[in-house]
């Protein structure tokens, strides 16, 4: 079998949605035929942050992307803004975001990686019920959220079991002056998967476990629920949905592999709850070698 690209998310649904994510491709056209079938959507790695996206022994992969998200039900307070008041207000938000993540495989079942926003801007609408002295538009740019991951597998997916897999996350508090982009404080996450290959596609469910410094307590971090299904050698298709607190998102993305180790993603999320970003496109290309 010809050298492959394990998958990465990509092009857009146009009805409905999307969150763009990514990574990894193929380089032969037999890829069901020397795979067992709970592989045939995925193909062998380790799981990465990246929807549907898996990362081989040795295995680099990079994805620039660019992902812009709108959200017209923002919760705020003015003190967040660092002004008086600290009653909770809804507003539009707007962000632009330059960001690069890079994956490497360390062995066969263990994988580190890091995403950066590179440059970041936001834009914090103030609610017409807001009396506090914050401005009418409170705008922030530069250097994002960047957050770090070590990826262990547990044990690959059998005819008989799934795949288990883990993952310890750190954000970095890079932005400790900043008041609506990158992060404040640390964050350390722990987060658990299971992975199943099945005729129709392929499921995986996790969840997480996150610390934040400023609040001193563990909570119910991030979940979600991933359907992958590959159309044909070249094209893939995600559907998930994501959540965090009350914040859940419904994603579709399709991925086009555009050479032998690149991949052309485009995708969006929607809101599926009030706080939820109602937009959120992203694109990008992620290469592998």
């Amino acid at each position: 079998m010809e050298s492959f690209l394990d998958p990465v998310p990509a092009l857009r649904s146009s009805l409905v949605i999307g969150c763009l994510i990514a990574s990894s491709a193929l380089a032969g056209t037999a890829f069901a035929d020397d795979l067992p079938y709970y592989l045939e959507d995925r193909g062998t790695g380790v799981s990465t942050s990246l929807f549907g996206t898996y990362v081989r022994d040795g295995e680099i992969l990079v994805y620039p992307f660019y992902e812009y998200t709108s959200n017209k039900d923002q919760e705020y307070a003015p003190e967040d803004l660092g002004f008086v008041g600290t009653q909770d207000y809804r507003g539009k938000n707007t962000e632009h975001e330059a960001l690069l993540f890079v994956s490497y495989g360390i062995s066969e079942n263990v994988a580190v990686e890091v995403e950066s926003a590179l440059w970041t801007t936001a834009t914090q609408h103030k609610s017409p019920d807001d009396p506090s002295a914050a401005p009418s538009e409170f705008t922030e740019s530069g250097f994002g959220d960047t957050q770090a991951e070590l990826r262990w597998r547990w044990w690959k997916e059998t005819d008989k079991k799934p795949e288990l897999w883990s993952y310890f996350e750190t954000v970095f508090p890079f932005q400790k002056h900043r008041k609506i982009i990158g992060t404040q404080d640390w964050e350390l996450i722990q987060g658990l998967g299971l992975t199943r290959g099945f005729h129709f596609g392929t499921l995986t469910a996790r969840a997480s476990v996150e610390y934040q410094s400023d609040e001193g307590k563990v909570a119910f971090g991030e979940y979600a629920l991933e359907y992958l299904k590959r159309l044909s050698p070249r094209w893939r298709t995600v559907l998930a949905v994501e959540g965090e607190e009350d914040e859940v998102a419904g994603i579709v993305e399709i991925q086009r592999q555009v050479a032998r180790n690149a991949l052309l993603k485009v995708n969006n999320g929607f809101g599926l709850t009030s706080k939820a970003p109602e937009l959120a496109p992203e694109v990008g290309i992620a290469f592998t070698w």
